[in-house]
């Protein structure tokens, strides 16, 4: 798929701030507004934009823990491998989940409201699951850097 400098002033535009209007994005990029409507619709459809949302500060939520969980999965088959996955997808506090490369399976990442809250996620929710042999945790100090923009440029 080829996408031209529209395309990405769009997206570039869309990630900063994906609630600004049609009128306005089209003032931004210089497009008409049925041009740029037509380029955004466009992109939703061809799955390049995958959804709108908003980023939510969770410590503003009181989710004062984030961690990152790597989980070691035994055995590890397909079956193993499904079922957890099924399972993670029902727990809310896991944010991210990412098959990695390594000595580790899996690579979550969570949030709680403490760390009791954490260590009871970590025995009650993620060890029940059966497969999970084995996790390490990393709990986050202080986030640095958080964007989900992706680079638009070529």
């Amino acid at each position: 798929m080829r996408l031209d400098s529209y395309d990405r002033a769009i997206l570039s535009a869309l990630q900063r701030d994906s609630s600004i209007s049609n009128l306005d994005l089209s003032k931004l990029i210089g497009l008409s507004t049925s041009a740029c409507l037509t380029r955004t619709k466009n992109l939703k459809e061809l799955g390049v934009i995958k959804q709108f949302t908003t980023i939510v500060d969770e410590r503003k939520l009181g989710m004062e823990t984030i961690a990152f969980i790597m989980v070691i999965l035994s055995p590890l088959n397909r079956e193993t491998a499904d079922f957890f996955l099924e399972q993670i997808n029902k727990l809310p506090q896991v944010l991210e989940c990412y098959s990695i490369t390594g000595n580790k399976d899996y690579l979550l990442k969570i949030v709680a409201k403490d760390m009791p809250t954490y260590k009871d996620f970590v025995i009650d929710s993620l060890m029940a699951i059966p497969g999970v042999s084995r996790v390490e945790t990393s709990i986050v100090i202080n986030t640095e850097k958080r964007t989900v923009a992706i680079p638009t440029e070529e």
